[in-house]
């Protein structure tokens, strides 16, 4: 990866980390579903009306709205109203890596080198450990739903790697079009009219800073960055980068919301940023294409 690439992919992953306890200030006042729906709202509006629609099928646009919107991002809010605490659910989030690698892998033969298969064990070890080190501290259904969202997300990238877009803002913006509707009858679905009603007295100078971060920073920024840096290089050399985003996460956590992380926590953030040491080295491919060499 080039380094203005790879500066680009650190300032992501820092606005990613620091995203998740900021939307944690924000959900503290509204209603996740309503916050998420507020989000992607934002994010469309009124920008479709300045920014010409790319060029790709309005299917590809349906369906990355969806899965970021509603498939993503809601689960990602409801986790964390749930209990799940934000730096918790910036590590969950990352095992994204792990299934976009296997679809890089099993759709475009993408190949998977050894220092690759050894950075996925010690990744791995790393997430597993911090999640062990907090038990209790957490709802199973909360877990389950940001496990989901990861999921999700790579669905996501590979739609953005099928659909070969190369406007990505535009992308983006038109995509997030498809979220909002979804999201409200949602929140109204299954909780009527009350989160619309409290939202009136409930929205202030917290909820705003919030949601102008999650749209502006974490959203139209980030998401731009990311999906050109998938634009560029495959899947498995732009996927295991997610992995700086929990330790951005866990870090501005501890700041912002006050979950100082333990000294266990601390030994495993420094496996998975070995593991993202190992995962950029040059290696045999062992599984996908048949290829002499790899990069993670």
């Amino acid at each position: 990866m080039r380094r203005k690439h790879l500066i680009l992919a650190v300032l992501v992953t820092a606005l990613w980390g620091i995203n998740f306890p900021i939307t944690k200030l924000g959900l503290a006042h509204v209603d996740p579903l309503l916050l998420s729906g507020i989000r992607f709202a934002l994010c469309a509006l009124p920008w479709v009306f300045f920014v010409k629609r790319p060029n790709v099928a309005i299917g590809w646009l349906g369906a990355y709205g969806l899965i970021f919107g509603v498939a993503m991002w809601a689960l990602i809010n409801l986790g964390i109203a749930m209990g799940v605490p934000p730096g918790s659910a910036s590590l969950l989030i990352q095992f994204s890596a792990f299934f976009t690698l296997a679809w890089g892998c099993l759709l475009f033969r993408e190949p998977l080198a050894w220092p690759q298969l050894i950075s996925i064990v010690l990744a791995a070890t790393g997430l597993l450990g911090i999640l062990a080190a907090s038990p209790g501290k957490t709802t199973t259904i909360g877990l389950t739903l940001v496990m989901i969202s990861a999921l999700a997300w790579s669905i996501g990238n590979v739609i953005i790697k099928l659909s070969k877009v190369r406007e990505i803002f535009a992308f983006v913006v038109w995509a997030s079009l498809f979220a909002p509707v979804p999201l409200l009858l949602l929140t109204w679905w299954l909780h009527g009219t009350s989160p619309f009603v409290a939202l009136v007295t409930q929205a202030n100078t917290v909820v705003a800073c919030s949601l102008a971060f999650q749209v502006y920073a974490a959203t139209h920024f980030c998401y731009w960055g990311w999906n050109c840096l998938l634009r560029e290089y495959p899947v498995s050399t732009v996927a295991p980068l997610s992995l700086l985003i929990p330790v951005f996460g866990i870090v501005s956590s501890a700041v912002i919301v006050h979950q100082v992380p333990s000294g266990w926590d601390w030994l495993s953030i420094a496996l998975i940023l070995l593991a993202l040491a190992v995962g950029m080295k040059k290696g045999r491919a062992v599984l996908g294409r048949k290829a002499v060499s790899a990069v993670s």
